[in-house]
């Protein structure tokens, strides 16, 4: 069988994409690299537009284990204010999200491959097939690249307009006091050179995301200890909620160099979804639900026959205003004065940090369309719009 697609990565973006294409009765082949369930550098944060994406899947995160989230905290040195958020969000480890979504796709008709490398993509004009490392080749009426901040060798994405961060996550146990103190709430410390995020993702774990200058990084001599001991003599809140917290795997997970205020305008022929098309500052709290969105988007797009160039201007449209913004603040944001000036004004001027947030997140006709109806209006008991103080740790 020749697939209709060909989707290349089984993250948020991908197997979002095969779960609406088999659903539309499209042969669908979705290949994932790793064997198994797997965590990934990511804050976990689940935005309104990302809960609402998820149900439209069919998907709970609250069901899945999520905790819920409903304020938000700031911090810089002993400098910290925390508000509560107008809008329920939700912390789930990215392990259990991205096997959740796999097995609905497979629920939906999508076949699975892991544990398979993708070597190559072959150009357009000689047909859609894909290189597998095991050294056979597969067709595909067109393909999918969503492997997110991964590159694949033979298709090279675009930078970014901020290149220059190193991210980190590790998932911890906190002590019974500070998992109390944190419950309910994402927590954001602004440090010199980078900003990390603290929140729940279950009722036992915690997860530590956070971001830093590489050129901080190698001024610190370029380890995780290192960094972790300048950021935690620093930063009194967080330390106090690290006291006695146990790191649930060895070592961190790493990536560098990330391509923040990226709006692919690559036109190769192939379908790029999540951070293959669109990266958003972490920050924000928003690069889930735009993976989720270009997933929406582009099944929209399929049904209609419309080419790949077409989604690249679709989601230009509806998030270069935004990706822009926010790239422009995370880029001050790192800087020391900065972000004492940040704390002090979401404290003082919390309007200030509505106004923000609002300009940071998917549109809510940009929504609707994904969504597939005339207004983003959530079922019962799904959260409510955005319209407070910026939302997250890394996502």
């Amino acid at each position: 069988m020749i697939p209709d697609l060909a989707i290349v990565g089984a993250g948020l973006a991908g197997s979002a994409l095969a779960i609406r294409a088999a659903q539309a009765g499209r042969r669908v082949l979705l290949v994932e690299r790793e064997t198994g369930p797997h965590d990934k550098v990511c804050g976990e944060f689940l935005s309104r537009e990302a809960v609402l994406h998820l149900h439209a899947l069919g998907l709970d995160p609250l069901a899945l284990g999520g905790v819920p989230i409903d304020h938000v905290g700031l911090s810089r040195g002993r400098l910290a204010t925390r508000t509560r958020l107008p809008f329920s969000a939700v912390g789930l480890s990215r392990r259990i999200l991205d096997e959740a979504l796999i097995v609905r796709a497979q629920a939906c008709g999508a076949i699975v491959r892991r544990g398979v490398v993708v070597r190559a993509i072959s150009p357009p004009g000689s047909g859609q097939r894909l290189r597998l490392d095991r050294g056979d080749d597969i067709a595909a009426g067109s393909i999918v690249l969503a492997t997110g901040k991964h590159e694949l060798r033979s298709h090279p994405r675009q930078p970014g307009r901020q290149n220059d961060l190193v991210g980190f996550k590790q998932h911890l146990r906190l002590s019974d006091a500070q998992r109390a103190a944190l419950d309910g709430a994402s927590e954001l410390t602004l440090f010199p050179g980078g900003y990390a995020g603290l929140q729940m993702v279950s009722h036992h774990h915690a997860s530590l995301c956070l971001l830093v200058r590489s050129a901080r990084l190698k001024a610190l001599g370029g380890t995780w200890p290192a960094l972790r001991d300048a950021i935690l003599a620093g930063s009194p809140l967080l330390a106090r909620r690290l006291s006695g917290a146990e790191p649930v795997q060895d070592r961190p997970l790493s990536i560098a160099r990330i391509p923040y205020g990226l709006v692919s305008t690559l036109q190769d022929g192939l379908w790029r979804l999540g951070d293959q098309a669109a990266v958003i500052p972490s920050f924000t709290g928003d690069g889930m639900s735009i993976a989720l969105h270009s997933a929406a988007v582009c099944a929209r797009l399929i049904e209609r026959g419309a080419s790949p160039d077409a989604l690249q201007r679709a989601l230009a449209a509806d998030l270069s205003p935004q990706i822009r913004l926010a790239t422009t603040l995370s880029r001050a944001a790192v800087r020391p004065w900065v972000q004492h000036a940040a704390v002090a004004a979401a404290h003082l001027l919390p309007a200030l940090a509505d106004r923000i947030a609002a300009r940071t997140r998917i549109p809510e006709p940009a929504l609707a369309r994904a969504l597939g109806h005339a207004g983003a209006a959530p079922a019962p008991g799904t959260p409510a719009p955005a319209t407070g103080l910026l939302a997250s740790s890394p996502s």
